[in-house]
């Protein structure tokens, strides 16, 4: 069987990492989407980089949690691809393998110039030389509002040859992402989202509802054990 994941926010939310946005929305009294463009970058790079620092900060200080440990243990089965939302890297840490980082990943900076990626310091000054080119341009290797997000070409042949799709933790507010499951479901998948509540109703064939430390290992066991 060929199994596409997508995961979001919400895998990541009980090991703490869905705080960044206080109540009212804001980041230091920034709109997120103020820090997160490339126009924020331009117009006041030392604003964004201090943000990215702290969400790096927060990655770091987070752990794993069941959810991403069962997904580990399902992508070391054939014919899994997993793809996240998600810039932290649990996934990874926890021991998934080849996941596909569609919005780029707070532990890797990036240079403008070049293309050329390194693995972030703890703080990104403004100006940071590339190792590659020397161009002070380096920022976070995040795919920003407006950018196009990483290996679409990779993701859409996996949804094209899918046999079930699973949307994990996910808003269902962002595309291309919010769009996978159609794209799965016109090529003949299954369809599951895995969530708290369903956002999309009646788009996937079943909805599994739930935290997801606990429908996640669950459901991975159904499908291996």
């Amino acid at each position: 069987m060929r199994i596409v994941v997508l995961t979001g926010a919400g895998l990541s939310a009980e090991s703490g990492l869905a705080t960044f946005r206080a109540s009212d929305g804001l980041w230091e009294q920034h709109r997120v989407e103020d820090v997160a463009t490339p126009q924020a970058f331009r117009r006041d790079p030392a604003l964004v980089m201090r943000f990215y620092d702290a969400r790096r900060a927060g990655a770091a200080a987070a752990q794993p949690n069941p959810a991403h440990q069962a997904l580990a243990r399902l992508s070391r089965q054939p014919g899994v691809t997993l793809i996240t939302q998600n810039v932290d890297a649990l996934l990874d840490r926890a021991g998934a393998q080849e996941v596909i980082h569609m919005h780029g990943r707070l532990d890797s900076a990036l240079c403008g110039a070049c293309g050329h990626r390194w693995p972030a310091p703890d703080r990104m000054p403004v100006g940071m030389a590339c190792p590659s080119c020397s161009s002070p341009e380096a920022r976070p290797d995040i795919v920003w509002f407006g950018e196009m997000p990483y290996h679409m070409d990779r993701i859409e042949a996996a949804l094209d040859r899918a046999d079930l799709f699973a949307a994990i933790g996910t808003s269902g507010n962002v595309y291309p992402a919010a769009g996978f499951v159609d794209i799965a479901a016109m090529n003949g998948a299954e369809t599951v989202e895995l969530n708290l509540a369903p956002t999309a109703p009646g788009r996937f064939d079943r909805v599994i509802e739930g935290p997801a430390s606990r429908t996640v290992p669950e459901w991975v066991a159904s499908l291996i054990d």
